[in-house]
């Protein structure tokens, strides 16, 4: 398999670059530190001054033992560690300056029930060798194209492992980390998401979905790339509503250039439609309206109706190296609490995090006034985020649910959450528990036939 990178862009996408400003790569001095005082992805490898984050030694790339491969439901590789100290509405003064807004609101809003079990940090995340040695190469070549719209000179690895430039630019390089991030190359789960109404109850929307992050196609180059990042697909398969409806997308690597491209399959109809909608504020009707399109994956699609600025990096508690409440069988309703995930299955660390401020444009429309991302400086995860009304009020705080898939390895997200405070309800994605597997990973490289709007209605069955 081929890992090289290579550095032309061919087609549309070349043609539309070359005449955008661009933003200059660093240098190969600079690059130089990843490894050294930076680990292969740009996060600070020494620990913190106070001894409560610890070095970075390698991350977590070995299985505890009994585990046999991807699809088994994760062992937990730290079962003997402890609750520290744990964190609530009475002592939450004492910690502020390590919580996200969202966080604090969370408290507020629920205080009787609402808490952060706080463990020992551990910087498990860790990346292939391939993807240490594209995202060195980038470094030194990847460019932000236009203001904000799509990359040039970046692939199989994190574009900007080093920030640098304005404060914008650094806002727009965060960004792009996370949407282009390692999760592996090819995936397919089982999966339901809920929408759980103030009185706790809740009911499931079950679907099979399936991945290529063609960005990091072992068989392929920046050329290969036809301005696409992944490839997704969504089968619906409960509740009989909805069953045998399906999504499409290709997710672009530019999307003012072209943007994104998504088709929906209606099951009554047997009809294949393009979704021109699917991106920004749309709502999407599984979550009951508590996701936008662009929420998905905490974050995805266009920079291009917000002002991004970068904020600086802070020390705070995020969710983190969370086994406990994926283990295999445990029931969603142990998972679900009435206003919140049940807190006693969570795990919290403190990590260091850069903090990007995005804030809607002069004519732009969104729901969202402000968007405050707080992304884990190893893996690149945006794992909190405080969004806005057009009012100022902060309205929705999200969570990505982080842990290391070590059959990858990395850290990427077991569930993801959003939590409307004003209607006090909240969804819940990538629930699995009850499923007897979780995600399958790998490095196989699917036909992108496979991924074409004409299999779309071939392959969906009510």
């Amino acid at each position: 398999m081929r890992y090289d990178k290579n550095w032309l862009l061919g087609g549309l996408l070349a043609c539309s670059l070359v005449t955008t400003a661009a933003h200059a790569a660093v240098s190969a001095s600079e690059a130089a530190r990843l490894g050294k005082d930076l680990t292969p992805f740009g996060s600070i490898k020494a620990g913190n001054d106070a001894g409560t984050i610890p070095p970075w030694t390698g991350g977590l790339t070995e299985a505890p033992p009994g585990y046999k491969g991807s699809g088994q439901h994760h062992i937990n590789p730290f079962p003997d560690d402890q609750v520290l100290f744990t964190i609530n509405a009475r002592n939450a003064d004492q910690y502020g300056e390590f919580l996200s807004d969202g966080i604090k609101a969370m408290l507020d809003t629920y205080p009787a029930s609402f808490e952060i079990p706080v463990y020992q940090s551990r910087r498990t995340h860790a990346v292939p060798e391939f993807v240490e040695k594209n995202t060195k190469e980038n470094a030194t070549s990847a460019t932000i194209v236009g203001e904000g719209a799509g990359l040039d000179g970046a692939f199989g690895g994190y574009p900007f492992p080093i920030l640098h430039g304005t404060d914008e630019e650094k806002g727009w390089q965060a960004i792009w980390n996370h949407l282009t991030r390692w999760r592996g190359i090819s995936l397919t789960r089982r999966a339901s998401e809920v929408a759980v109404q103030p009185d706790g109850d809740y009911s499931l929307v079950t679907s099979q979905q399936e991945a290529f992050f063609n960005f990091y196609n072992p068989e392929g180059g920046e050329e290969d790339l036809d301005n696409i990042i992944f490839y997704y697909l969504s089968f619906t398969q409960s509740p009989p509503r909805l069953a045998g409806g399906a999504i499409l997308v290709h997710e672009t690597l530019n999307q003012i250039v072209n943007p994104r491209n998504g088709w929906g399959y209606n099951a009554g109809q047997r009809r294949v439609r393009r979704a021109p909608n699917l991106g920004y504020d749309s709502p999407i009707a599984a979550a009951d309206n508590l996701r936008t399109a662009d929420d998905t994956d905490i974050f995805n699609g266009a920079l291009d109706r917000y002002n991004w600025t970068y904020k600086g990096m802070r020390e705070m508690y995020i969710p983190y190296n969370n086994y406990r409440i994926g283990e295999k069988g445990l029931p969603y309703s142990e998972i679900l609490g009435v206003s919140h995930l049940n807190p006693d299955l969570t795990r919290w660390e403190l990590h260091r995090v850069h903090v990007v401020e995005a804030n809607l444009k002069e004519g732009a429309r969104h729901i969202y006034g402000k968007r405050v991302f707080y992304i884990d400086e190893d893996s690149w995860n945006t794992v909190l985020l405080d969004q806005y009304d057009g009012r100022g009020n902060l309205w929705r705080v999200s969570m990505a649910v982080l842990k290391n898939y070590y059959e990858l390895p990395g850290v990427w997200s077991s569930l993801e959450v959003f939590h409307d405070l004003q209607a006090r309800r909240y969804h819940v994605q990538g629930l699995d528990t009850e499923e007897p597997q979780t995600r399958v990973f790998t490095d196989e490289v699917p036909n992108k036939r496979y991924f074409s709007p004409a299999s779309l209605r071939r392959r969906s069955v009510r």
